[in-house]
């Protein structure tokens, strides 16, 4: 059994009108013995924007008193949501979900030293449901890809935009490309490319169409019986790349989120050296089942400090909190279950 540590709450709302209903679904990264973290913080008028602070040994040594980054373009306009943040040659990219009302995007920011980003704009299609039905039917994938097409047709008509959530990088580029971690529903993929500039609609509409051969992670088991997301982003070490991801459970009393972890190749990560076969941790605690939204942790940033693995996550839609494991621990015990 793998003993996961509860670090305890690491970050609550404020009275700052930015953040006073809600932070969440933080992005951090360790540079020497600072955690920096970018969190999604809401106001009570239901809009995100994506705030800031810096941690050592999980206390806050500064936090802004304003937001990094904030709604600007339409596309953005009810919010900046669920940012990760990679380092890469030198730059630091902030890939974060922009949300109009109705359509969820993928947006991507990027920074010399974490002091000063640069919005680079979307990367993910506007492409509708409809359209990306026609196109994963080419595919071969699994029905339940258009059961979630069908789904948000239902719900918000037959123009809504492909949803398109929990973006990130690799910390490296594989093969001299950059690698992007990406959930179409249910299922985490990967698409490969030189730089962003290639990714417009043709390029994903060419990708979408053999999408069967990028998907990593589909659900599989109890604790995931509904869909699967991106996490925190890859994290390299010598077994290959931890995943830290989350998965979502269908009970009849609602949606119950989990955090689960896999292995994948370092040199090809499409291949799956391992996977927990329960989950890693759970909502257990008060403050993970009660909450904007009960029942959830959602990782969405890891650092190592002294072959320790942290992750932080966003416990019931309301706060951030973290948890501790020892990385050769959970590397051995997701090879043992392989």
């Amino acid at each position: 059994m793998i003993k996961v540590i509860d670090e305890g709450i690491i970050l609550e709302k404020t009275a700052l009108e930015f953040e006073n209903k809600a932070v969440l679904n933080p992005a951090c990264i360790q540079v020497g013995e600072v955690t920096h973290m970018f969190y999604r913080a809401v106001s009570q008028q239901n809009i995100s924007c994506i705030g800031y602070c810096q941690l050592k040994d999980n206390e806050v040594i500064k936090r802004f008193k304003k937001p990094i980054l904030v709604p600007e373009y339409d596309y953005e306009k009810n919010g900046l949501e669920d940012p990760r943040i990679t380092f890469l040659e030198g730059t630091y990219y902030l890939l974060y979900t922009v949300y109009d009302g109705k359509n969820a995007l993928i947006a991507y920011a990027t920074s010399p030293d974490l002091a000063h980003f640069t919005k680079q704009g979307l990367i993910s299609p506007k492409i509708s449901y409809d359209e990306a039905e026609d196109i994963f039917r080419e595919s071969k994938i699994r029905e339940r890809y258009s059961m979630f097409e069908m789904l948000y047709k239902e719900k918000s008509g037959r123009d809504i935009l492909l949803f398109e959530k929990d973006a990130c990088i690799f910390p490296k580029k594989i093969n001299g490309k950059f690698a992007l971690f990406h959930r179409v529903l249910p299922g985490i993929q990967i698409i490969y490319f030189d730089n962003f500039f290639e990714l417009t609609v043709e390029f994903w509409r060419d990708y979408f169409k053999n999408l069967g051969e990028y998907i990593v992670i589909d659900p599989l088991f109890w604790f995931e019986n509904r869909n699967v997301g991106g996490g925190c982003p890859p994290i390299e070490t010598k077994d290959g790349w931890l995943i830290i991801y989350h998965a979502v459970e269908d009970t009849p009393f609602g949606k119950i989120y989990h955090a689960a972890a896999a292995l994948l190749d370092l040199k090809n990560p499409l291949k799956v050296l391992g996977r927990l076969t329960e989950p890693l941790f759970s909502p257990e605690n008060f403050w993970e089942k009660n909450g904007v939204t009960d029942n959830v942790v959602f990782p969405t940033g890891a650092v190592v400090r002294d072959e320790k693995l942290y992750i932080y996550y966003g416990a019931a839609d309301k706060l951030i909190a973290a948890k501790s494991i020892n990385l050769n621990e959970l590397l051995t015990e997701i090879k043992i279950i392989h």
